[in-house]
């Protein structure tokens, strides 16, 4: 039985691209080009060249300059740094300025990823004010929501991209502009929405933004803060001063390497043209599903909306609990979720589901299909076969 693997939202099959281009850093003889890029030696000098080459490659793919990349260990401790080291500068900033009493202000989502939210209630344990906005039925934060959170002492707002469970597409660059205008800093999280739709440190106005390599067929453990020239940072990593002193630690460069492949294949000339594939997929799912009894829609994504993501579907099952079906569908061989991967072992219903209004008993019968370069229209009927066959057993 050929098996569907439909969890691309949590993490996507090694490309081709990436495989090959890490192939050179592989095994005891390759050290030529696996060396300590900080050392002086040949194989050092290979290693950082090879290294800064990466860093132009992920620089191209987000609109940024290569001195605005910093590599970090991955898309959680790319939005720690954003957040911990730009709320701290800011603050900092602003108390070497005379006001030592400045309590420094932070507005996030409700519906964040956690790598985004846990920072956020740190800082507040710590005396930083937070304000949570909540988004709408879409799942979708409006500037104007923003706009009315703002206060003079805040210094940062953090709005993901999309939403890594529902797909929601937030209007970043619409936001960025309220909050410069109220004179503080805008980052976003685009780990899901990089190589789905353009990215653009420019383009959305932001200061800063995260991306992780294994969401685009990159190896695990690596990804970036990009952040833009002149953003006040406090480094959250020190030792070596590796990263331009914004993050030590000595640099991975194989999956540098990778990562920079994967990225270069995935926002290429081709993504429009695959962006509308995986997009007529999302729509044949959601009207397959749908037609299903008991079976309903996370969000009102209709068919050809821009508003969402083109590669993630959610759907609540009525009387069957996540874990059931996920394991119901993995017998018939297909491979997806429950809501983000990150929180697949709570026995809690999905938090973005809640603050969207979809209560708790449908919350914990929904499913997340998430689909990717790779993915067919034939699979598209497997999945879809699967789920008559998986619901036939309730019969």
């Amino acid at each position: 039985m050929k098996r569907i693997y439909a969890d691309w939202a949590a993490t996507a099959p090694l490309s081709q691209e990436a495989a090959l281009a890490m192939e050179a850093f592989s095994g005891p003889e390759n050290i030529t080009v696996n060396a300590n890029a900080n050392s002086l030696h040949t194989e050092g000098r290979r290693a950082f060249a090879a290294m800064e080459d990466a860093r132009s490659a992920i620089a191209r793919s987000t609109g940024a300059r290569p001195d605005e990349v910093i590599f970090t260990s991955g898309a959680t401790e790319a939005d720690n740094a954003a957040i911990f080291g730009i709320v701290g500068a800011a603050a900092q900033t602003v108390r070497q300025r005379g006001q030592a009493d400045f309590v420094p202000h932070l507005i996030v989502s409700s519906i964040e990823h956690d790598a985004v939210l846990q920072p956020a209630h740190r800082l507040e344990s710590e005396g930083v004010e937070v304000t949570y906005v909540e988004p709408d039925r879409r799942g979708i934060v409006s500037p104007a929501s923003i706009e009315s959170a703002l206060q003079p002492n805040t210094v940062l707002v953090s709005i993901m991209l999309a939403n890594n469970e529902v797909g929601s597409i937030q209007p970043v660059a619409e936001i960025a502009k309220v909050v410069h205008a109220a004179g503080a800093l805008m980052h976003t999280d685009a780990v899901q929405a990089f190589g789905k739709m353009s990215v653009g440190l420019d383009a959305s106005g932001v200061d800063a933004l995260s991306i992780s390599a294994h969401k685009i067929g990159g190896p695990k453990g690596i990804g970036a803060l990009v952040l833009k020239s002149g953003t006040p940072f406090l480094p959250v990593l020190l030792g070596g001063g590796q990263e331009h002193g914004l993050r030590s630690g000595t640099q991975n460069v194989a999956g540098m390497v990778g990562f920079a492949a994967a990225a270069t294949a995935a926002t290429g000339e081709g993504l429009n043209e695959e962006v509308n594939r995986q997009r007529n997929l999302r729509d044949m799912l959601y009207e397959g599903l749908c037609a299903f009894e008991g079976v309903q829609c996370s969000v009102p994504c209709e068919s050809g909306s821009k508003d969402f993501l083109p590669n993630i579907v959610s759907v609540n099952v009525a009387g069957l609990e996540s874990e059931t079906l996920i394991l119901r569908f993995d017998r018939e061989g297909v491979a997806l979720a429950g809501g983000s991967a990150c929180s697949s072992h709570s026995l809690e219903p999905s938090r973005v589901l809640k603050q969207i209004g979809i209560d708790r008993d449908r919350a914990l019968c929904t499913l997340r299909i998430s689909i990717g370069r790779s993915t067919t229209e034939e699979d598209v009927h497997g999945i879809l076969a699967a789920f008559e066959r998986v619901l036939s057993w309730q019969r």
